[in-house]
């Protein structure tokens, strides 16, 4: 069906296309570059679709790269920019959740397309059909709803990863699942359990970092975390009675998502700034619950789903700081000194981010002293900024003397050593005056002498 609309190829990509064409071959822009370019996007990627195969486009081109014959797919290079070019295609059956057994070259736009996860990525484009919409894409766009191309129990039996993907997408674009496909989520979750963490993790992210990382309640809702953070889950079931909160623990979670900036490792953070509160809820006589050590149970569980869904060590690492520290401080009025020592105990590199974190927290409770929360959290940021442009004193690396000065002084290596550079940074972190060498020296040699006595 050809529809009446216009989409701007680029023009390597145009060049692509219409080399292929006439060698008598169709080609089209195909998938998620057409769908993001009728929603006036711009797209990360421009994939080709063409009846070629794979030997016929590798002859048509100077550079090439054989990114997957067996699936059909050479990369096309033009300069220092890749282009995948994918020949129609059959998959056989498939047998694990994630992989056909097989996979056959087709002539038939109809059957490539078909293979598809969702309407919405199943059109194709050139300049001469125009727009091919075989299964109501550009209708479902229209109407901001997700479909599965066809049986929605097919596509997901085929690659189970396709449920994620399609509460992924509707979390990117704030589309509605339709009734059909949610029914096959909910009743092929189960599956993901075939799929390698990686892929998992990589879904979740973009969900997380998509407009709408609250829309991970629809996976909650149809065992999808289940499968995949049944931690999560459990937060969802635990009751938060008490004045500074006005939902459960999940529901908290999935509000304090919506009030962070789109970073990855922010959004990870709230995440999981919480997840450890089942494993530590207690009741009072009042029946008021309480989580005393929340903060560290949730570092250590953060640090274990990370692991488990194959982040790299650099992100378990800044999300489990934030985690730890994400109600450092709270209730505490700031003064220069307990902000000079909080920068010191979290660290430089994380401690600006726990304004974000901590900000999030608030701004998903309930409005019980949420202003008073909000200013003296304005406090100890506006206090921190102050001491970053005055350069106070916060490490060990800026202090006035050094281990190689205190040597110099007659001071052996060792233990001794470090101890002394650990307590004259204790004095400046609370007197940041006293930060020159000559007074520093002096109370090096005083802490030397009382040992001696």
């Amino acid at each position: 069906m050809k529809q009446d609309i216009r989409i701007r190829v680029p023009e390597k990509g145009q060049y692509i296309i219409e080399t292929i064409k006439a060698a008598g071959f169709d080609a089209y822009v195909v998938g998620g570059c057409v769908r993001d370019s009728i929603l006036g996007r711009q797209p990360e990627d421009w994939d080709i679709t063409t009846s070629a195969r794979p030997e016929q486009v590798k002859a048509l081109f100077a550079r090439t790269i054989d990114t997957g014959l067996q699936h059909g797919t050479v990369t096309v290079m033009l300069d220092k920019d890749g282009f995948e070019v994918t020949t129609y295609r059959l998959d056989g059956e498939y047998e694990d959740s994630r992989h056909p057994k097989s996979v056959s070259f087709t002539p038939d736009l109809r059957e490539d397309l078909k293979r598809r996860d969702l309407t919405i990525n199943a059109m194709a484009y050139n300049e001469q059909s125009g727009l091919v919409d075989l299964f109501g894409g550009l209708e479902d766009l229209n109407a901001g709803v997700i479909r599965c191309v066809g049986d929605p129990r097919e596509r997901f039996g085929e690659d189970a990863l396709r449920i994620l993907r399609a509460i992924r997408f509707s979390a990117q674009l704030g589309y509605t699942i339709e009734p059909e496909t949610l029914s096959a989520v909910r009743q092929l979750a189960p599956a993901l359990t075939r799929i390698s963490a990686e892929r998992i993790q990589a879904e979740l992210v973009k969900l997380l970092m998509s407009p709408h990382p609250d829309f991970l309640r629809t996976a909650y809702d149809n065992g999808v975390t289940k499968v995949f953070l049944p931690e999560f889950d459990r937060c969802m079931q635990t009751d938060q009675r008490h004045p500074h909160h006005c939902w459960n623990v999940g529901e908290h979670i999935l509000h304090s998502l919506k009030e962070v900036e789109a970073d990855r490792v922010l959004r990870l953070a709230l995440l999981l700034h919480d997840i450890g509160k089942p494993a530590v809820v207690t009741v009072d006589e009042n029946g008021i619950t309480h989580f005393h050590g929340h903060a560290a149970a949730s570092a250590k569980l953060a640090e274990a789903i990370l692991r488990r869904l194959k982040f790299d060590h650099d992100t378990i690492r800044r999300v489990c700081v934030l985690v730890s520290y994400h109600d450092y401080g709270n209730g505490v009025k700031p003064d220069r000194a307990k902000v000079r020592r909080a920068i010191h105990k979290i660290g430089e590199e994380a401690f600006p981010w726990i304004f974000s974190v901590k900000r999030a927290d608030i701004m998903a409770q309930s409005d019980y002293l949420r202003q008073e929360k909000i200013e003296n959290l304005a406090g100890w940021q506006a206090l921190y900024e102050e001491i970053l442009e005055r350069q106070e004193c916060l490490f060990l690396k800026d202090l006035a003397v050094t281990g190689t000065d205190l040597i110099a002084a007659g001071w052996k290596p060792g233990r001794e050593l470090g101890e002394t550079l650990q307590k004259l940074l204790e004095l400046v972190l609370e007197n940041p005056d006293w930060n020159t060498r000559q007074r520093l020296m002096a109370e090096a040699e005083a802490m030397k002498g009382n040992r001696a006595s």
